[in-house]
């Protein structure tokens, strides 16, 4: 059994439509990051960066004792090879997933978080941050439209954990305010996960609880943001 460490972001609905697409049992450990969970020593043993998600696997291959392991791309590649699925075995095909996988892990969901955070959530309308990460957003956009007008999924002809990856940052693209009629392949592509059952049970995991606007809360600003108010 997996033993799944998360809240409902993005980060934290990469793994689970993981999971939900590999059928592999897991039990879900609810990390409240807006009450201090991520902080705990029993969290930090498991996710020293003190983020979600991580996960527990009580049942490794070969056997032994469990193995805890964090950060989304190392988490996806881990169930990938733990299941077989959703990771090219031939060179260049697993070359290309490794490509794109890193380019969301390092590009698409730090960028569009920092946009999210400016545009929605920051206690000042700011306009050089937000104006800077809209438009490294809108690039970042481009650059998956010009892959996907090439091929159906983001790393070549087949569905992979890059799709996975990617998946759940674009569908907060209302929110964001991006238009994508201007990506009209990435639209395409959007539509065509959504069909799959097995993706959108992963994305209904913990939607219930999200927390619309942490920036109401002093306490929880604190908490997610590292920003203490000043005082009046």
């Amino acid at each position: 059994m997996i033993e799944l460490f998360t809240a409902p972001t993005p980060n934290g609905w990469k793994i689970s439509i993981m999971l939900e697409e590999c059928a592999l049992p897991f039990d879900v450990r609810w990390v409240n990051i807006g009450k201090g969970d991520q902080f705990k020593p029993e969290f930090l043993a498991i996710s020293p960066n003190n983020r979600i998600p991580a996960i527990v696997d009580n049942d490794p291959a070969g056997g032994g004792e469990p193995i805890a392991i964090f950060e989304t791309g190392a988490i996806l590649l881990y169930l990938a090879e733990k299941s077989g699925r959703f990771l090219p075995t031939d060179p260049r095909g697993r070359k290309a997933v490794h490509e794109w996988l890193f380019w969301q892990v390092g590009g698409l969901g730090p960028m569009l978080g920092q946009h999210g955070h400016f545009k929605l959530y920051a206690p000042e309308r700011i306009p050089y941050p937000t104006e800077r990460y809209h438009k490294e957003t809108l690039r970042l956009y481009g650059v998956l439209d010009r892959q996907l007008e090439k091929h159906p999924y983001v790393a070549g002809d087949t569905y992979t954990i890059a799709d996975m990856a990617c998946f759940p940052w674009v569908q907060t693209y209302r929110a964001q305010e991006i238009d994508l009629a201007e990506f009209p392949n990435v639209d395409r592509w959007y539509k065509r996960l959504k069909s799959r059952a097995a993706l959108r049970r992963g994305m209904e995991l913990g939607r219930k609880q999200i927390n619309r606007r942490p920036q109401d809360s002093a306490e929880t600003r604190k908490l997610l943001f590292g920003i203490e108010d000043k005082p009046a």
